[in-house]
């Protein structure tokens, strides 16, 4: 049943000409009523139209993009080119020729800031919203998610998921673009193993994420395999997927076990930082220890080694959940697709010292 202003003035307790006040900013209203009215806008999900918002449209032109961290060339790259799809090109005219608006919304990987974000998007009549990046593993979350997600949908918004699993029991997508996360975390730990590595370090990111926990699986798949069990968790260290990250659990890695021969990085950032440790220590790479990343970020090929990950096509996953929102790609069957990992062995992985 479609919201009314007067039922956001009957939570609130106050006229709907003071609830149109709040919305339209154009009347002094008291700070506690001002509270009180945007508190029943949320918990309503009141969506603004008529005068209450002059960009309130039947159809909007406004795209939203979903990122945890713009400043992470993992979520930039993404965005950029679903936001090239997203904004043209045009007839060369200069006129409008049916592109739409992308706004890039940085959640800071908060999720009740993603939530926010896409009660904002409601408002705003968005015509398609695209969210990247692995989801946060909380029921609560996901349920919260999968409703808000299925109401704009309802409202004509079109859905599309960009590197993250499809929500449990969410047909509010048009498609979900999955990264074989597991499959590449697989193979390069099967690759580090084949080169003799058996005592390998593994630097995870926040425990919270999809993407954290498949990327693991896939390698503790490869370290089952070959009989090595035991140790996953005393050679697993969580945190950020940032540099810092990366260093200070590198240092508690081979605190751990000094006699570690290869570490595995939650990304290539984490590499990074897991390499200086590695240096600080006095050690080299590859021939004191390997280092390995996931994503290929464009850094990748020029670390000193060069760095040995997983490549993910970021920038064609983007682009095609651009098209997707955009209505100018089909949705692949089922609304779910898988895209590949692929492997790229460089410098800074090598066997261990005397093999």
């Amino acid at each position: 049943m479609t919201v009314t202003l007067a039922d956001v003035a009957a939570r609130a307790r106050v006229s709907s000409a003071t609830v149109s006040r709040v919305l339209n900013g154009n009347y002094p209203v008291a700070a506690s009523t001002r509270e009180r009215v945007l508190r029943a806008v949320d918990d309503l999900d009141y969506v603004l139209n008529g005068p209450a918002s002059s960009l309130a449209a039947a159809t909007s032109d406004l795209i939203g993009i979903l990122v945890n961290d713009i400043a992470d060339p993992f979520f930039g790259i993404m965005a950029g080119a679903a936001q090239t799809e997203i904004g043209g090109p045009g007839d060369g005219s200069g006129r409008a020729g049916g592109e739409k608006l992308a706004v890039v919304c940085n959640t800071g990987g908060s999720p009740e800031r993603e939530l926010t974000y896409l009660t904002l998007l409601q408002r705003q009549r968005a015509a398609a919203v695209v969210l990247t990046g692995g989801a946060v593993e909380d029921p609560a979350h996901q349920a919260a998610t999968s409703a808000k997600l299925a109401k704009l949908a309802d409202a004509g918004t079109r859905v599309v998921l960009c590197g993250r699993p499809p929500l449990p029991d969410s047909e509010a997508i048009v498609a979900a673009l999955a990264f074989d996360n597991r499959g590449g975390g697989r193979r390069l730990t099967e690759h580090l193993l084949s080169l003799g590595h058996r005592r390998i370090g593994y630097v995870a990111g926040p425990l919270e994420r999809t993407t954290t926990r498949h990327r693991l699986e896939g390698h503790r798949d490869a370290m089952n395999a070959a009989g090595l069990v035991g140790d996953e968790e005393r050679l697993t260290v969580h945190g950020p997927y940032d540099r810092r990250s990366g260093y200070d659990a590198t240092l508690e890695l081979l605190c751990r076990e000094p006699e570690m021969t290869a570490v595995v990085a939650a990304n290539d950032t984490v590499a990074l930082g897991a390499s200086a440790a590695i240096r600080d220590r006095g050690l080299r790479i590859p021939e004191d220890i390997s280092v390995a990343g996931f994503d290929d970020l464009p850094f990748s090929v020029d670390a000193v080694p060069a760095l040995t990950t997983v490549r993910l096509p970021l920038f064609e996953a983007g682009a095609r959940a651009g098209r997707l929102a955009m209505g100018k790609e089909t949705p692949p069957p089922g609304g779910i697709a898988t895209i590949a990992a692929e492997l790229m062995v460089r410098g800074s992985t090598a066997p261990p010292r005397g093999q």
